[in-house]
């Protein structure tokens, strides 16, 4: 489901490492509703991309476009203002504070925008009613079963309501049970219109949540082709 809403326009992205060319020359688009799976081979500049597309990393030259805003215009404050605001990220590996519990892990994301504690805590509860974790919410991360933390790393991400969510390696952690739950999880997001950009190694997940696949080779785009969810 997209229209003409460009989320991310990257335009000639180049990015290199001394001798490393990460990204030569990678042009992109990604609209509202999509949802875009990259794939590649180990070192192929996924990572690389999807850096770009966070602001975590700046190109050494062309230019990425996240929402209309010029990312390598932005210094650095503004650029983690902007990213929390605008960008969710969901990580291989959850990245969740151990040592607050589930729902604290989720409303402290909100609250770094500004977000009041009772707000934000309100928020963080619907999204875990939603994710169907709520009983789950005073549990702290250790406690939790690799596709609960996965639900808690989604709900973090999308607290703020981004307008593009970053998801690198999501089931990579988990078992097959868990994944294909996230699997789910994911779908469900893009068909109520959430823009997604996937990069994974996991096949099953690039075909049954993407509808664009992306695939990447020595730092380009080496084949890009619509799929039919299954």
């Amino acid at each position: 489901m997209t229209n003409d809403t460009c989320v991310v326009k990257l335009d000639g992205v180049r990015k290199e490492y001394g001798d490393t060319i990460a990204l030569d020359g990678v042009s992109l688009e990604i609209h509202t509703g999509e949802a875009v799976a990259v794939m590649g081979p180990s070192g192929c500049g996924k990572s690389t991309l999807l850096n770009m597309i966070a602001g975590l990393d700046r190109p050494t030259s062309g230019s990425v476009r996240v929402h209309g805003e010029d990312l390598g215009r932005l210094n650095e404050t503004r650029l983690a203002l902007f990213r929390r605001h605008r960008i969710g990220m969901i990580f291989q590996f959850f990245n969740l504070l151990d040592d607050l519990p589930a729902l604290d892990n989720v409303a402290l994301a909100a609250q770094l925008t500004g977000t009041a504690a009772g707000p934000a805590r309100k928020r963080a509860l619907e999204l875990f009613d939603e994710l169907g974790i709520a009983d789950r919410r005073n549990v702290y991360p250790a406690a939790l079963s690799g596709g609960e933390r996965q639900r808690v790393a989604v709900a973090r991400a999308l607290v703020n309501r981004p307008a593009l969510l970053l998801a690198d390696e999501p089931t990579g952690a988990l078992d097959s049970r868990a994944g294909e739950q996230v699997m789910d999880l994911l779908l469900d997001l893009n068909q109520i219109g959430q823009t997604l950009l996937i990069v994974t190694h996991d096949q099953r997940l690039a075909t049954r949540c993407a509808s664009r696949l992306i695939e990447f080779a020595d730092g380009r785009i080496a084949d890009e082709r619509t799929l039919d969810r299954v």
